[in-house]
């Protein structure tokens, strides 16, 4: 997951339709996902009334048939939780300091509750499932 920036998010309006949108990612070492947004964005909504949130990662590089399918909950922290994400975030991406002091930009965390690897780089292909247990 580490190797990928970008995303393909998904998130459920207020009327149960479906927005997606690409974003650039840093993932932590318990299979959180930062994302920045502006406050304003379709996303930001849509997590704000469901938290519910899945995303597509990788499968956009010529040759690597390499993806992961992964479903979580969102929320917006603060404090020391997010200084600690924001060091995870600009780890990635570094210009996301010179953004941080923007009042129209949130960070949104999402914790795992379903992950699906799929590795079609080799036959047999290796497909392995994380549920809350394993999580």
């Amino acid at each position: 997951m580490r190797v990928q920036r970008l995303a393909v998010e998904a998130s459920v309006t207020p009327g149960n339709g479906a927005q997606a949108a690409v974003v650039g990612i840093a993932v932590t070492d318990r299979f959180e996902i930062v994302f920045d947004t502006n406050v304003k964005a379709r996303k930001a909504a849509n997590l704000r009334g469901n938290p519910r949130i899945a995303f597509v990662i990788g499968g956009l590089t010529s040759g690597d048939e390499r993806t992961v399918q992964y479903e979580g909950d969102a929320d917006m922290p603060r404090g020391t939780e997010l200084e600690r994400l924001q060091e995870v975030y600009f780890e990635v991406w570094p210009d996301g300091r010179r953004r941080a002091n923007d009042p129209g930009l949130l960070y949104v965390r999402v914790r795992p509750r379903w992950i699906r690897y799929s590795d079609y780089n080799q036959y047999p292909p290796i497909i392995d499932e994380l549920d809350p247990r394993a999580l």
